[in-house]
């Protein structure tokens, strides 16, 4: 498959690095890499769109940005090139989430094994690291838990360990779908119900509903979320900016949903809503 390089030049702080990236990702690049010289994104030949490029760069949050070239890449594990750069994260020294060639330690209550592939959640980003750090402090025991737009699976996997019931994951991204086969054998774990599809394939109610998703999706499909709670249960939303909060709670009010905590970092939010 043929692979692209779009050379970028450096973001001009961290907040714009994250929402560049996440919004790439929105449009079809799969992995990234920093350098020197500044960012570096890659998309396959099926998913290049320099035109939606182009107008992302001329959002004015991205001013100062510009695309230095393109080139089209000698076939390589442009995955590989990135895992070398990934570190394991700790959250709450409590939980560790880390690629299968870092060393285990037992030290850790949750010493979780992430093979990223090209799959989002491996909680190096702050929408996935702050819903664990929700987690953490949360009740799982005996309950019923979907995990929506799941990427790798880690945040329904940290439900098992938890002591989640029944869990569900499901994701549109058919690589994603077959990393989290991945993801839960590397830690054991086999009864988590995987699923290829999107809001239209919930079946069934849930005590939480974890979503680390984006703004836009979340408002499109939060009446489908709601519909699949049960009574006093929990959702947690994650993968939206801290000036999107306001339109995510109004609509999560409208639904039936009131607003319980959040957390936020580097402009990024998580946040946990009861039914």
């Amino acid at each position: 498959m043929k692979t692209f390089e779009y050379s970028f030049t450096a973001p001009g702080s961290d907040i714009q690095h994250d929402m560049l990236v996440s919004m790439l990702a929105e449009i079809g690049f799969d992995s990234f890499m920093d350098d020197t010289m500044g960012l570096k994104a890659y998309c396959s030949a099926e998913n290049r769109n320099d035109e939606a490029v182009e107008s992302l760069l001329a959002d004015s949050a991205f001013f100062d940005i510009h695309l230095l070239k393109v080139e089209e890449m000698p076939d390589k594990d442009w995955n590989e090139l990135w895992e070398a750069s990934y570190q394991p994260v700790v959250v709450n020294e409590r939980c560790r989430v880390r690629a299968p060639f870092h060393a285990p330690d037992p030290s850790f209550e949750f010493d979780l094994v992430i093979e990223p592939k090209m799959s989002f959640g491996t909680a190096n980003h702050e929408t996935t690291s702050q819903i664990i750090q929700l987690m953490l402090e949360t009740d799982f025991q005996g309950k019923t838990v979907l995990d929506m737009g799941s990427g790798t699976a880690v945040l329904a996997i940290l439900a098992k360990k938890l002591g989640a019931a029944h869990t569900v994951a499901i994701d549109n991204d058919e690589w994603a779908y077959r990393n989290a086969f991945t993801n839960c054998e590397l830690n054991g774990i086999s009864d988590i119900e995987i699923i290829l599809g999107d809001a239209l394939s919930i079946k069934g109610k849930f005590d939480i509903v974890l979503a680390n998703i984006n703004r836009n999706i979340l408002l499109r499909d939060m009446h489908c979320y709601v519909a699949a709670l049960n009574p006093e249960a929990h959702i947690f939303f994650s993968g939206f900016y801290t000036e999107d909060l306001g339109s995510i709670k109004a609509e999560a009010e409208r639904l039936g949903l009131r607003y319980f905590r959040h957390l936020s970092r580097n402009n990024w939010v998580a946040a946990e809503f009861c039914k």
